[in-house]
């Protein structure tokens, strides 16, 4: 049977950040067919037979009350992983030409991921930021966190302007241990200034994604007639006319995209653009598929 994505507007209809998360995450991993990998932690290897001696801890009793034959679960190794999402919310996030802006999309992958990350036994953290911190939650994995996470991410909304300073130093501040570090945003700043940076996040043995929202407008402008567009962050107003949104911009931003993805990989960071008018459980599955060919 086909699987049906999930649309943003669909998304958008749902009142319960929780129900959201939940939902993109159920269709994202039965995206995933039969795969055992996803995720982070990338623990689950696969069944084998019990054989005497083995520690029945790792029977998994599920399969044997339905086959009456024991089977244990294999793993790569525990990992016990720390993320933490560091969301932009700075006012161009605000922007969106269709019923879901990019910060609405940012926080539904930002609250998918939480639950995700939760759900594997990992512990997770949150830094909502513009050009200050708005709001941290600490990485933990205790009953409870997935309620505080959620409830910073109901409350990201766009404020100034974005400052990747701030949030980046702070990450380090109490970062000891080996973890991911996910970092949602639209970027619009010059490459080597976000990547020089980000690249600090990888001391210690981070792992650094990054993921580049962005509207369908901004990737394919569809202008009819000249408009007055006005920067969210610093409101300063540009005419453009159909020909430069179909020329000259569409070079600009294409180049700042390659360039952008280039200075990442080149820096050891995972980089994905996310188109907001691309389901989120598609835009997920996307990702995680090449992370698994990974591993």
């Amino acid at each position: 049977m086909r699987h049906r994505f999930l649309e943003p507007a669909l998304l958008a209809g749902m009142s319960d950040i929780t129900l959201v998360a939940k939902t993109v995450v159920d269709g994202f991993i039965a995206g995933l067919h039969r795969s055992p990998d996803f995720g982070f932690s990338q623990e689950f290897a696969e069944y084998r037979p019990y054989t005497p001696g083995d520690d029945l801890r790792y029977v998994d009793w599920n399969v044997f009350a339905r086959t009456e034959r024991a089977y244990l679960k294999r793993y790569r190794g525990e990992t016990n992983t720390m993320v933490t999402v560091l969301l932009d919310a700075s006012a161009s996030m605000g922007f969106g030409s269709h019923s879901v802006k990019k910060i609405d999309y940012a926080r539904y992958l930002a609250a998918s991921i939480s639950y995700l990350a939760l759900n594997q036994r990992d512990a997770c953290g949150m830094i909502v930021f513009d050009d200050e911190i708005r709001q941290f939650v600490q990485p933990k994995s205790r009953q409870g966190q997935l309620a505080r996470l959620l409830h910073a991410v109901e409350n990201a909304e766009p404020g100034k302007r974005t400052d990747y300073d701030k949030p980046f130093f702070h990450f380090q501040q109490y970062q000891f241990r080996r973890g991911v570090a996910i970092i949602i945003s639209d970027f619009y700043a010059d490459p080597e200034l976000i990547v020089k940076t980000i690249e600090p996040l990888r001391y210690r043995g981070n792992e650094v994604i990054m993921f580049h929202i962005l509207d369908p407008e901004e990737l394919h402008p569809k202008f009819r007639e000249p408009v007055v567009l006005i920067d969210m962050e610093t409101q300063d107003s540009l005419e453009v006319s159909p020909d430069y949104a179909n020329t000259e911009y569409k070079q600009k931003i294409d180049a700042h995209i390659e360039k952008l993805g280039s200075k990442a990989r080149g820096a050891g960071l995972d980089y994905h653009v996310v188109n907001t008018g691309q389901p989120l459980d598609e835009s997920m599955r996307q990702y995680f598929k090449i992370r698994e060919g990974r591993f």
